[in-house]
């Protein structure tokens, strides 16, 4: 079984006694519904699980639920011989954004407090703004990620001892050997191309079958783009369009969203296709990037002042079957002729959101871009951080001016490469790419 670092957090939520009813949020295919009957059977001996999307499809019989009694009623049927106390029966709400009305009577059942629940679900963010109560104060929602580099290397078989050493050097700033530099930057590659979607990594640990690996990610990837798409029948060819869309934006210049090529019309803008980004994002399959125009401390009060976003797939391993297919020696052996900055740029951005991290960019016509900036509450500034996939990774002229602008009050910048020396120069350090594991938001 996967280790997954949202496993202590579901079973310490599970065993407090919390009131609060546990969401956990995220794209579909990330492993939810597993982590949480995994969990659930170990901690309840009576659990009971409940898929709204098959209910939605088939019988229906919670379409039209009203009160905590209907809803008893309803489980009843196909569970009632399970339904016994609170401390030892947990109720497993799975996919509950199929019937979004469900989300307010989680404010009834959490007072009713009858039973222990539990809920999964994707675009729930959209699902929200469709009831007519939010449970505010009765639920507690959590996101869950595709696995992290981390989690990752625990996969390969990494212990915690190993990964206690490795963040013991990254505090110290102190570079790894290079056998083990290499061995790193072995996994890395790999997770370049497994990614980190549940059944792509198993079926690598597995079988080592770089074609069952892709065969899988197809499938998902073609997955997701139907299954977002269906959420607004209006606007389902405009969301799959912009998905379709991701990939080649990425292997741009500045990777940005470009209106008017969604439709191929003049004129259009970004406000323009603002709910279909909104489904994209809310779904997990896309990680938006959000400009700013003065990257200053919280970055969040300067967002969305640009009318300028990148989205990235929300899993590599998705992006490298896209662009390389099952010829993945351009990537395990980092060959020159081949460009892996859109690859190396979509591993990052899906790291630091894992990490807690809310993702911004600057873009100066002047100036020019910075990859990505985050916060950093202890210095209470931002961090800048670039991005390089090449022998170029000493060049960055854009980073340079924006560290030396004494206006943005910029403590630190990192850039991130292949390269295992760790090198300071004035705020700037370089450091090895595997470093990005130990970029968590306190």
């Amino acid at each position: 079984m996967l280790y997954r670092k949202i496993s202590s957090l579901i079973e310490d939520h599970l065993s407090s006694g919390s009131p609060k009813i546990l969401i956990i949020d995220g794209a579909r295919q990330v492993g939810k519904t597993f982590i949480v009957r995994h969990i659930g059977q170990k901690l309840f001996p009576n659990f009971i699980e409940i898929n709204m999307i098959e209910d939605y499809s088939q019988d229906r019989l919670f379409s039209n639920v009203g009160t905590v009694e209907d809803f008893y009623l309803r489980v009843s049927i196909s569970a009632g011989n399970r339904m016994h106390e609170k401390s030892n029966t947990l109720i497993f709400i799975d996919e509950i954004q199929a019937y979004p009305h469900l989300l307010t009577l989680l404010k009834f059942l959490q007072q009713d407090n009858r039973f222990t629940y539990i809920c999964s679900g994707s675009l729930l963010g959209i699902a929200l703004a469709e009831t007519t109560s939010l449970p505010m104060g009765s639920v507690r929602k959590v996101q869950m990620y595709p696995l992290d580099f981390e989690e990752f290397l625990y996969a390969n078989g990494l212990n915690q001892n190993s990964i206690a050493a490795l963040q013991h050097k990254f505090m110290q700033m102190e570079m790894l050997d290079e056998p083990l530099h290499n061995k790193m930057l072995d996994f890395f590659r790999k997770f370049l191309i497994v990614g980190g979607l549940p059944e792509p990594v198993d079926a690598w640990i597995s079988q080592k079958n770089i074609y069952r690996v892709r065969e899988i990610q197809k499938e998902i990837h073609r997955f997701y783009a139907t299954d977002a798409s269906k959420y607004d029948l209006q606007k389902k060819l405009q969301i799959r369009r912009i998905y379709d869309l991701i990939p080649s934006n990425m292997g741009n210049r500045k990777k940005r969203v470009v209106a008017c090529q969604i439709e191929n019309k003049k004129g259009k803008s970004f406000i323009d296709y603002q709910d279909e980004f909104e489904y994209l994002i809310s779904a997990g399959i896309a990680l938006q990037v959000q400009a700013v125009s003065t990257p200053v401390f919280p970055l969040i009060e300067s967002s969305g002042k640009k009318n300028l976003l990148k989205l990235y797939l929300n899993d590599v391993g998705l992006l490298t079957c896209i662009l390389y297919g099952s010829n993945i020696q351009a990537i395990l052996n980092d060959e020159s002729g081949i460009n892996l900055g859109s690859v190396y740029e979509c591993v990052v951005a899906s790291e630091l959101m894992a990490h807690g991290h809310q993702l911004y960019y600057y873009d100066n016509r002047s100036k020019g871009e910075v990859d990505f900036l985050i916060d950093d509450y202890e210095s209470l500034s931002a961090i800048p951080i670039e991005v390089k996939s090449g022998k170029d990774y000493s060049i960055h002229s854009a980073l340079n001016t924006f560290v030396g602008n004494e206006d943005y009050h910029i403590k630190k910048a990192f850039v991130l490469s292949n390269e295992r020396k760790i090198i300071r120069k004035g705020k700037i350090t370089h450091i090895p790419i595997y470093f990005m594991m130990f970029f968590k938001n306190p």
